[in-house]
């Protein structure tokens, strides 16, 4: 059974919306924080969103997804989400949750994630 494992991508059209779904298993189960980033064809994985995992609902986003994404989580359920709401094309990439099981690094680093889930495609077509 993986750590994490993310569900909820597919293809929707410009505008439209999608809800992606993390459930943390195992020893992501006591994480510190989670987050979720994004990695399209020839880039760099991306900050997107990140939340403390354990604790206050403390909530970071990056400037390009800010008001349009909402993360989220369901400790009862040990998932994570990302609801994702007017989509553009250049939201089109492998959408990937992390959890850092150990605190005292910044979440909008790729760095500070111990654990990866295999990722979840996510296209929007214009």
């Amino acid at each position: 059974q993986a750590e994490l494992a993310e569900s909820g991508g597919g293809l929707v059209q410009a505008g439209g919306s999608l809800r992606l779904s993390c459930v943390a298993n195992g020893r992501t189960v006591s994480s510190v924080g989670m987050g979720w980033f994004r990695q399209a064809p020839g880039k760099e994985r991306e900050f997107l969103a990140a939340i403390i995992w354990t604790g206050i609902d403390a909530t970071w986003y990056s400037d390009s997804v800010k008001g349009r994404f909402t993360i989220s989580k369901d400790k009862a359920k040990n998932t994570l989400y990302l609801q994702m709401s007017g989509l553009k094309s250049e939201d089109t990439a492998v959408y990937y949750c992390g959890a850092q099981t150990r605190a005292g690094r910044p979440l909008q680093s790729t760095l500070s994630y111990d654990y990866w889930g295999q990722g979840t495609q996510v296209t929007v077509s214009s």
